[in-house]
């Protein structure tokens, strides 16, 4: 069985992305170990000059190099994926590396109609950095629209063509996931480039 984390990209208390993580930890129970994560707790990113990361940091770059893969479920905040999220990223890229050929699925829900569309796509590019060097499953968008009414009031989700996209795009992560670790002939090559990277001229 695999074992993933799931981030939840928001500091809100009442986030429909948390509640959409919290369906699928119990609804995939039975094929994968979902681990929730907070991020809301980690400090402003300040390139501390000791190149210390936080323990609340720390520990979460443990548990993702622990998961097979993790699942990040954004809002969207203008056009993008929000602070707090670049803020946990920015400290899980400073001389740690947790997300190096690490695989990825995004996901995300909105209030709105459109979902979250181009947070994603600006999470991709954030994900693909030099310093983050994450494998994202591509072609795998799920938009979850109109999500204050997408669940009843035990967390199930209503709308079963939604559920049944979101069944078959996390059977593809488990394949992608299965895949991408056959392709771990450059991870050395590609923590080492990382190491490298001189963060005082970042």
């Amino acid at each position: 069985m695999h074992k993933f984390v799931a981030i939840v990209g928001t500091n809100s208390d009442k986030s429909t992305n948390r509640k959409l993580l919290q369906f699928m930890q119990k609804h995939f129970a039975k094929q994968a170990e979902i681990e929730l994560v907070e991020i809301k707790d980690l400090p402003l990113f300040n390139k501390p000059a000791d190149k210390q990361v936080p323990a609340t940091a720390q520990a979460i770059a443990d548990q993702i190099d622990q998961a097979d893969g993790v699942i990040i479920s954004t809002p969207e905040y203008d056009h993008s994926a929000p602070a707090v999220l670049m803020n946990a990223l920015e400290w899980l890229s400073y001389y740690i590396h947790p997300f190096a050929d690490k695989p990825v699925m995004i996901i995300g829900a909105s209030y709105g109609a459109l979902g979250t569309s181009r947070a994603q796509e600006h999470l991709r590019q954030i994900l693909d950095s030099p310093e983050l060097r994450a494998r994202i499953m591509p072609s795998s968008e799920f938009l979850l629209g109109h999500s204050l009414q997408a669940f009843d009031d035990d967390g199930n989700m209503i709308d079963q063509t939604k559920l049944a996209k979101l069944a078959g795009l996390f059977r593809d992560f488990e394949t992608f996931v299965d895949l991408t670790k056959q392709l771990n002939h450059a991870n050395e090559a590609n923590r080492q480039e990382i190491r490298d990277l001189d963060w005082a001229n970042l």
